[in-house]
């Protein structure tokens, strides 16, 4: 009984704590949502060619841990598998820049797709970068009995989350564009123009 009881207590105790934080997370939305920040939309490359560009720029998804699901170095193009959002407890990842980013993603199925572009610009390159974000969609599922109810849970932990569909709502869920994710494109540039060891110029964003 003292054995169950302390479990009982050791996991309400987690619980709380994963509550505290999605408070705390939910609270910092609002004021990141108004800083404002330092945007890099496009790098100026002189004496480096396509396909050093090309690989340096490759190797920075990957790092960040995005699949490459096309890259044509004669069109100049690099496009990503879509990539969920990172939860707080991977700490090794880099993909939600900024507060609202991963208050986001800790509390919505998010996903994002990045795309590099390498481009012929006077005597060099131009390198610019898009990433989209999207948002998992789920159609409600009305609730006429407490078996109804029962069956809208599954057994989730607080590294693993579970989601319990039923026909209808497979059939109607839908990834939803919010737009482009513009701290992760200048991150992105960043990490490409230091490997690439070249400067860039910043414009400042709200």
């Amino acid at each position: 009984m003292q054995k169950s009881n302390r479990t009982r207590h050791r996991k309400n105790t987690s619980n709380l704590c994963y509550y505290a934080l999605m408070i705390c997370v939910v609270l910092l939305v609002g004021c990141a949502e108004t800083q404002r920040y330092e945007a890099v939309e496009q790098i100026s490359a002189e004496n480096i060619n396509k396909i050093q560009a090309m690989q340096t720029a490759e190797d920075v998804l990957a790092k960040m841990h995005f699949t490459i699901e096309k890259a044509d170095t004669e069109i100049g193009l690099i496009r990503t598998q879509p990539l969920p959002g990172a939860q707080f407890f991977e700490f090794w990842r880099s993909d939600n820049v900024g507060a609202f980013n991963c208050a986001e993603a800790n509390l919505h199925s998010i996903r994002r797709i990045a795309q590099v572009n390498v481009k012929p610009q006077d005597e060099g390159l131009s390198i610019t970068c898009q990433v989209n974000v999207y948002r998992l969609s789920l159609p409600e599922q009305p609730v006429s009995s407490s078996a109804r109810a029962y069956e809208m849970f599954s057994e989730s932990s607080l590294s693993l989350q579970k989601i319990k569909l039923n026909p209808e709502q497979e059939s109607g869920m839908a990834w939803v564009n919010l737009g482009r994710d513009g701290r992760l494109e200048t991150e992105i540039l960043k990490r490409i123009s230091s490997m690439l060891n070249i400067e860039y110029r910043e414009s400042s964003i709200e």
